[in-house]
């Protein structure tokens, strides 16, 4: 997404949350779904969530259990869920928790990975990547979809960090959404400091910018 078009986001979201923020441990849902304006506040599915949605499908087995980081409206979530033997969505969103949870998946809200011990055979996410600027941060929690700090890169490095430890030895590997506009050579190069290899298996270009979908593995 160009930054010029922060502005309408506002009234059509178009980021996926897995923010930094908050850093408490992992809680189960108990709020009621939102209803009504209150969606204004969750992620709006689109080009970035159906691209990583397609590779997703592409990579789920059957036996896998499978973490979402930053569900949003729960798009990839729901649609993995029959092809999988176990989903676990998460989100630091408590409106998008509460709304995947009445939607019947597993939901935990979380900050990344925080108070979840488990490790998976699937992982996958979707952050916020837009290179923000104090004066550019939004009101309210659709912030949480869009700013990724200064460099684009603060969720996903965070993210990276304590990706291994959440993979099962066995196999386990994750599907990272990444941009143009936040440095994709960037973050493969914090995925390789952090023990982890990287291979492009999906992108889109559009006129002001590309999406890639990246593979990492131990």
């Amino acid at each position: 997404m160009a930054l010029e078009d922060r502005e309408a986001s506002v009234n059509r979201p178009h980021r996926m949350d897995g923010r930094k923020g908050g850093g408490g441990p992992a809680t189960p849902v108990a709020e009621p779904p939102p209803e009504g304006r209150d969606l204004d506040d969750i992620y709006e599915p689109a080009e970035d969530t159906f691209l990583l949605l397609r590779a997703a499908e592409e990579e789920v087995g059957p036996e896998d259990r499978v973490l979402e980081v930053g569900c949003g409206r729960g798009v990839i979530s729901k649609a993995i869920a029959p092809l999988a033997r176990r989903v676990i969505a998460t989100d630091i969103n408590p409106g998008a928790v509460s709304l995947l949870h009445r939607e019947g998946i597993e939901t935990i809200r979380a900050d990344l990975f925080m108070g979840i011990g488990s490790k998976f055979d699937l992982v996958l996410f979707n952050p916020p990547y837009l290179p923000t600027e104090e004066d550019e941060v939004l009101e309210g929690r659709l912030n949480l979809a869009f700013d990724g700090g200064k460099t684009g890169r603060e969720a996903i490095n965070r993210f990276l960090e304590m990706l291994k430890d959440h993979l099962d030895p066995d196999g386990g590997r994750a599907l990272l959404l990444v941009s143009s506009l936040s440095g994709p050579s960037e973050v493969a190069e914090k995925a390789r400091r952090e023990g982890l290899s990287s291979e492009v298996v999906a992108k889109e270009r559009y006129f002001f910018e590309e999406l890639l979908v990246l593979r990492l593995a131990p």
